[in-house]
């Protein structure tokens, strides 16, 4: 029992490495706790034959009874730059087209497919019900929770035809919130009536399609009022196996972000999610804690916290989704990238919106672009945009002016010369303007090239992409030239200028 109990409890872990490359001592720690399941991120996957090769190494050290999983949603959240760019989850929206979704859906996976990579954290169920939520926005389908999961549905169906697992999130719903898990512990503070009819129905919808759910490190009170989903009994074991008869892998968010880590810590935290009916909690970031959080799990079965057959349940689970899903490396032919990129581009081609009435400058006159200098990441998705991209695609088409700052506080737009230029300011990230910005700001253009609520801010018309891919670019190009018309619908309300007000669970 003793063997077996050690071995349960490491492959209760999905856990990250450093870098690209498989280290010795890397290895040599899954080996040594029995660890399955590896999660990837951006670090991880700087090219195709070096990706290939890591998760070759992984299987060689770990088996072939893997998980590799990544967060590969499209728009800003892709891990990879090499594989072609897909539209957000909110430029599928604004398109509405279930087959477009489809073949977007399968095209991701034939992506992840050639890597290895054989589960995907996508797509994302949450609803665009609060504009005011900081880390959701175009990763989101929608706001009506019944398009939203046609939609979903459809991307899902072509991406599991590809043999790629999905991983539907973040369950019961993190759209109606104003904090990022990432920073803090958000509260959604609604009855249960209508979470059921909102929050919780394209969950409800597309559970049985999903081999995977990940779970939300958010308080839901009217189920539980003092634990976060992720180890809230009530909502993994009663809610989702009891009463939604749900037989698929739950995995936990990251439990090295705030919102768990400072309350509970990425050990106790596992045990707590494991009991609460959790299969896998991912543990990040910090190896010391990866090994802590395995030994957590054997005190907790020898002291009767946690029965072993849960742990053994969860590896069953795992096992039979690592079986139906394998990691086996499949050809991406040339023909198929440049085909999938094509696709790619229709789709963000089809997806730019208009706000408001808008008149296009004319190719050849001055025109004064402001924008961010750089784009950091915000920990969630990848770094945004820099100016130089964007200058780079726009330059040819104007006398071009470019007015660059390092925070749009440091920005003071009566310095600008008041020479009739057509102005145009670009959103590079996913920061809001605040009310400041509202007042004083006046371009004639506003290029929404990421958050979509940011076309909301500012009181000018807006060209809304929902994301910064150079297809995506391309596309504004070509709607500047004349070449193209912006034909897509905002899938949700942009509401109210951005505040700062965002109801969270003190540390205790």
């Amino acid at each position: 029992m003793t063997q077996d109990l050690n071995k349960l409890a490491g492959r209760a872990l999905m856990v990250d490495v450093a870098g690209d490359t498989l280290t010795a001592d890397e290895a040599s720690f899954l080996r040594q706790h029995h660890i399955r399941a590896i999660c990837l991120f951006r670090r991880n996957v700087s090219n195709l034959e070096t990706t290939r090769k890591l998760i070759t190494d992984l299987k060689a050290t770990i088996g072939n009874d893997v998980l590799i999983g990544m967060d590969q949603e499209g728009g800003a959240v892709m891990r990879t730059l090499f594989l072609p760019q897909a539209p957000s989850a909110m430029a599928l929206g604004a398109v509405g087209d279930e087959t477009l979704a489809y073949q977007v859906g399968a095209a991701v996976a034939r992506g992840l497919a050639a890597l290895g990579v054989n589960w995907n954290y996508a797509p994302v169920l949450d609803l665009n019900n609060n504009p005011k939520n900081p880390v959701i926005a175009e990763r989101s389908f929608g706001a009506d929770p019944v398009k939203a999961a046609r939609l979903a549905g459809a991307w899902m169906a072509g991406h599991l035809g590809e043999g790629v697992a999905t991983c539907v999130k973040h369950f019961p719903g993190h759209g109606d919130t104003h904090t990022d898990s990432h920073l803090d512990l958000p509260l959604v503070n609604k009855t249960r009536t209508a979470l059921e009819q909102y929050e919780l129905s394209p969950f409800h919808a597309l559970l049985k399609q999903t081999p995977g759910l990940m779970s939300a490190h958010i308080i839901f009170p009217a189920f539980d009022s003092t634990l976060p989903a992720t180890l809230s009994p009530t909502i993994l074991q009663t809610l989702l196996r009891d009463d939604w008869g749900y037989e698929g892998v739950t995995i936990t968010d990251g439990m090295n972000m705030k919102a768990i880590r400072e309350r509970w810590g990425q050990a106790k935290g596992t045990v707590m999610a494991l009991a609460a009916g959790a299969d896998l909690s991912l543990v990040l970031q910090f190896t010391e804690e990866m090994a802590a959080a395995k030994q957590a799990l054997i005190d907790a079965v020898t002291t009767g916290e946690i029965h072993i057959e849960r742990l053994a349940q969860a590896d069953a689970r795992v096992s039979a989704m690592a079986a139906r899903f394998s990691s086996q490396q499949r050809e991406y032919s040339a023909e198929q990238d440049a085909a999938d990129r094509a696709l790619f581009a229709r789709a963000w081609a089809n997806a730019l919106t208009l706000v408001g009435y808008v008149c296009r400058p004319d190719l050849g006159s001055k025109v004064r672009l402001v924008l961010q200098a750089d784009a950091p990441s915000d920990g969630v998705s990848e770094a945004g945009l820099s100016a130089r991209v964007l200058i780079e695609k726009l330059a040819p088409l104007y006398d071009l002016e470019v007015v660059t700052y390092q925070k749009r506080s440091d920005l003071d737009w009566a310095t600008l010369p008041q020479d009739g230029a057509f102005t145009i300011v670009a959103s590079t990230t996913r920061e809001r303007y605040d009310n400041e910005q509202h007042t004083r700001w006046q371009p004639n253009l506003h290029l929404a090239l990421w958050n979509p609520y940011a076309a909301g801010d500012l009181a000018c018309p807006a060209l809304v992409t929902y994301g910064f891919a150079d297809a995506a670019l391309n596309a504004v190009v070509g709607w500047l030239k004349g070449e193209l018309e912006a034909t897509g619908t905002l899938p949700a309300a942009l509401g109210q200028v951005h505040d700062l007000a965002a109801p969270v669970m003190p540390i205790p």
